[in-house]
């Protein structure tokens, strides 16, 4: 798996097709996260811009490589490992933009309730985040891992089932996503924060299901 990551790794960063969703997560980052807003609220942005970013990533990484390479790289590894190490290598880029998105929310951000009337730790605060936007990652790859090869392999297809089912997860009531993120925009009015472990657990249970899907039919659809 080594080697497969590896080369999955470089098959991505020399493509640069991962300039376009770097680009977005940093426009989104310059417009919702500013010096002085509260440090909680960034966080929720800087979390919630980063799903459709990670479900883009995923599309990227599984169509990354061309058939005829896929093929050769499938019959020495085998499809399931060759597809676990792509979305593998999507899900370490978007857990390194969480990083990323952390750090510069607990520089810039305001240490203070969204009526400026309580202090919020910093601490704590960017812990929340940082496991906040972890969940948004994983849901991301696990939208990503649904609506693109070897499940739907049109573009026609792929594409809006990926933009549809980012927004569904982001919004949806019963999301783990959404649960992170309101999570903190109530921690940024009460000054209560509290870490999303439970949504985090969530996540990690229903990316790891998607990912076995999508590994599994990666095999038996050639």
């Amino acid at each position: 798996m080594t080697a497969l990551l590896r080369y999955q790794a470089a098959l991505l960063l020399r493509s640069h097709r991962w300039l376009p969703p770097l680009l977005l997560y940093a426009g989104s980052m310059a417009v919702g996260v500013q010096s002085g807003q509260p440090v909680l609220d960034c966080a929720g942005w800087a979390a919630a811009t980063l799903l459709p970013v990670a479900a883009w990533l995923v599309r990227i990484c599984v169509t990354n490589e061309p058939p005829a390479a896929r093929d050769c790289t499938a019959a020495a590894a085998g499809p399931r490992r060759v597809h676990l190490a792509a979305v593998g290598v999507a899900l370490g880029a978007s857990l390194l933009l969480a990083l990323a998105g952390s750090a510069s929310v607990a520089a810039v951000g305001d240490p203070h309730t969204s009526d400026r009337h309580a202090v919020v730790p910093v601490g704590a605060a960017t812990a929340a985040g940082l496991v906040c936007a972890a969940v948004c990652a994983l849901l991301g790859t696990a939208v990503g891992a649904l609506c693109n090869r070897p499940l739907l392999r049109s573009t026609a297809w792929s594409v809006p089932s990926t933009v549809l089912g980012a927004l569904v997860v982001l919004f949806a009531g019963a999301s783990p996503a959404n649960a992170a993120v309101t999570g903190l925009v109530t921690g940024s009015r009460t000054g209560v924060v509290r870490v999303p472990l439970l949504p985090f657990a969530a996540a990690a249970v229903l990316a790891a299901g998607a990912v076995a899907v999508a590994c599994r039919l990666a095999a038996r659809r050639p």
